[in-house]
């Protein structure tokens, strides 16, 4: 494949997959927009510069997914990952907007970020991504039985955070 071609089938890839990327990367983060759009930038940084290699790939999407969850749980590690210059959200949604949803969203977005990245990182990936427990821990780098672990801790801690009664928490 030549080079403008390859440049080509990125650029019409990183387009088609940066909404997916930017959603879930939200979800890891918790809801933190900046630290999301970061992590999507870096993504796709990396996967342009093996492109010619990925574009062979069988699912450029799905280790797309991986490349994004492996650079938040990296990030995570690093000592400022947990620095943080004020605790209001600086970007609030126009009251105005329709959402009814919006309390809803907030609540579990607060709920997930009180959760270790780890267990966030397998929530997102088994509930959010859809992803079966084999593809969890591949893309993780650990067992099966560490993310089925994972994964029931995560949704206990979940559990407490948000009470028992989920209910209230449904849309009508």
């Amino acid at each position: 494949m030549r080079r403008q071609e390859r440049a080509d089938a990125y650029e019409e890839f990183a387009a088609a997959r940066a909404g997916h990327l930017y959603r879930s990367a939200c979800l890891l983060t918790a809801g933190d927009t900046h630290l999301a759009e970061d992590l999507v930038q870096e993504t796709l940084g990396k996967l342009y510069v093996g492109w010619g290699r990925l574009s062979r790939v069988g699912n450029p999407a799905g280790y797309a997914q991986t490349v994004l969850t492996r650079t938040y749980l990296a990030h995570q590690r690093r000592r400022s990952s947990t620095e943080r210059a004020t605790d209001l959200l600086p970007d609030l949604p126009d009251p105005g907007a329709s959402g009814a949803d919006t309390p809803l969203r907030l609540t579990l977005l607060q709920a997930l970020s009180r959760l270790p990245a780890k267990d966030r990182a397998v929530v997102v990936l088994r509930y959010w991504e859809d992803r079966s427990v084999e593809e969890t821990a591949d893309v993780m780098q650990v067992s099966s039985a560490a993310v089925r672990t994972r994964c029931v801790r995560a949704l206990g801690r979940l559990r407490e955070l948000l009470g028992e009664n989920l209910d209230e928490y449904a849309r009508p």
